[in-house]
C-alpha cells in the first residue's frame, strides 16, 4: 500500500471512531478500520483484564472462523499461553520508546522445543489464517490490549512494514478508544446523581419519555413508583446535612437493591428527598409488591421514619397516558396521598374504583390543586 493510500486509511480510521457514540460501536470502528488499513481479511479488538491475567475479545469483525461471533461474551485468552506479549502486559517499555507491533505466521517459530507451537501460531493454523499482525494498545501510558489483524492462507504475508503501519494504527484506535471514554464520562455526569450515584431527573425525563412512547405504539406496561423520604429534614437538623447524606445514600441503595427485582428498571433521585423508579415491561402487579419491599426495608434504615410511596401503572384503571407528565402527575399524587395519611405502603393511583381519588387530584387542573403543590417536577 503506498504512502497516500496509507494516510488516507489512518484518516478513514480515526473519523470512523470519531463518528460513533458508544464504546462497543467505537471497538467496531476500529477493528473495522485496521482490517481495511492493512488489507486483512479479519481483525479483532482486545482488552487486557489486569486483574484476571488474560486477554477478553471485544469485537470480532471480516470473516469469522467457527466459533468466532462479532461481540463474545466470554472469549478470553489468559496471559500465560501467550509468551510474546508478556514483556508488552507488563510494561517492560515503559521507561522509553513505546511497544512496537510484530508479525505471527501459520510457520510461526518452535520457540527452541521439539514439537512446540505456541498458542497465537496454532491459532492461525485452527482458523485458516496464513499471518497476522499484533499491535499493542497503550491508553494513558499504559498497556490497555491489542489489535489484531489477520490473513487467509494463500494472502501474501504481512512484513515488517505492515508491523510498523499496525503500531501507528494502534496509536489511532488509542485516541478514539480516550475519545469515547470521555464522551462516555461526561455521559455518565449528566445523567447520574452526584451524591447517590443513580440515575438523575435528566435521565428519567429521557427514558420515561421513551417508555410512554413504546406504551402508545405498542401497549408496553410503564410504571413509575415515586419516593419521598420520611424525617430527612429532622435528621438534617439534629444530626447534621452530612449524616443527612448518608440517609439519602442507604435509601438510594435500597431503591437500587429492590429496582433489580425489575428487569431493566431504572432507579434515580429526582432530588432532595424525591426518589422514583421506573420500569417499562413488567406487570403493574409486580411493580407494586417491588415498592412494597422499598417501604418495608426504608422503615428498617437506621435513620429516618421511612418512606412515602406512590405508584402509577398503565397497567392500571387510571385511563389514557399520552405524556409522561400525566404519569408522572399520577405518581406524585399517589406519594402525597401516602404522605398525608401516612401509610406503610404505597398508594397505587387507579385501584380505589371508578372515583379513584389519587386520579382525580392527579387531573383537577393546577389551580384547583395549588399551583402544581407538588411541583411535578421538571419540564413535562
Amino acid at each position: 500500500m503506498g504512502e497516500d493510500k496509507r494516510l488516507s486509511a489512518v484518516v478513514a480510521l480515526a473519523q470512523g471512531m470519531a463518528a460513533v457514540h458508544t464504546p462497543r460501536e467505537s471497538w467496531r470502528a476500529a477493528a473495522q478500520g485496521a482490517c481495511h488499513a492493512l488489507d486483512g481479511s479479519f481483525a479483532a479488538l482486545s482488552v487486557w483484564e489486569r486483574e484476571r491475567g488474560r486477554l477478553k475479545v471485544l469485537v470480532n469483525v471480516g470473516e469469522r472462523a467457527f466459533g468466532e461471533v462479532e461481540y463474545p461474551e466470554d472469549e478470553t485468552y489468559p496471559v500465560h499461553q501467550f509468551p510474546e506479549i508478556t514483556e508488552f502486559l507488563h510494561e517492560r517499555w515503559a521507561g522509553g520508546g513505546g511497544p512496537n507491533a510484530w508479525v505471527e505466521t501459520a510457520e510461526g517459530p518452535a520457540a527452541g522445543r521439539p514439537g512446540y507451537i505456541h498458542q497465537r501460531v496454532a491459532a492461525l493454523r485452527r482458523r485458516g489464517r496464513g499471518s497476522c499482525v499484533v499491535a499493542p494498545v497503550v491508553l494513558h501510558g499504559r498497556a490497555w490490549g491489542e489489535l489484531y489483524v489477520a490473513r487467509p492462507v494463500g494472502e501474501p504475508v504481512f512484513e515488517p512494514a505492515d508491523a510498523e503501519f499496525a503500531t501507528v494504527l494502534a496509536a489511532v484506535v488509542a485516541a478514539g478508544i480516550a475519545q469515547t471514554e470521555r464522551l462516555e464520562e461526561a455521559r455518565r455526569l449528566a445523567f447520574t446523581d452526584a451524591l447517590t450515584g443513580l440515575a438523575n431527573r435528566r435521565c428519567v425525563d429521557m427514558r420515561l419519555d421513551e417508555a410512554i412512547e413504546r406504551h402508545r405504539d405498542q401497549g408496553v406496561v410503564v410504571s413509575l413508583v415515586v419516593c419521598d423520604l420520611n424525617g430527612l429534614k429532622r435528621v438534617n437538623d439534629t444530626l447534621g446535612h452530612a449524616v443527612g447524606d448518608r440517609l439519602l445514600e442507604r435509601f438510594g441503595s435500597v431503591l437500587s437493591l429492590c429496582g433489580a427485582m425489575l428487569p431493566g428498571a431504572l432507579v434515580a433521585r429526582l432530588g432532595g428527598d424525591e426518589f422514583c423508579l421506573l420500569a417499562a415491561g413488567p406487570p403493574a402487579d409486580d411493580v407494586v409488591e417491588v415498592a412494597e419491599e422499598v417501604c418495608r426495608r426504608a422503615a428498617e434504615l437506621e435513620l429516618g421514619e421511612g418512606v412515602a410511596c406512590g405508584v402509577a401503572s398503565t397497567g392500571d384503571p387510571i385511563g389514557a397516558v399520552r405524556s409522561a407528565r400525566r404519569l408522572f402527575r399520577l405518581a406524585d399524587a399517589a406519594q402525597y396521598q401516602a404522605k398525608a395519611v401516612r401509610a406503610h405502603k404505597p398508594v397505587v393511583a387507579g385501584r380505589e374504583g371508578p372515583d379513584d381519588p389519587v386520579v382525580r387530584l392527579a387531573d383537577e387542573p393546577a389551580h384547583e390543586t395549588g399551583a402544581e403543590r407538588r411541583r411535578f417536577r421538571g419540564r413535562h
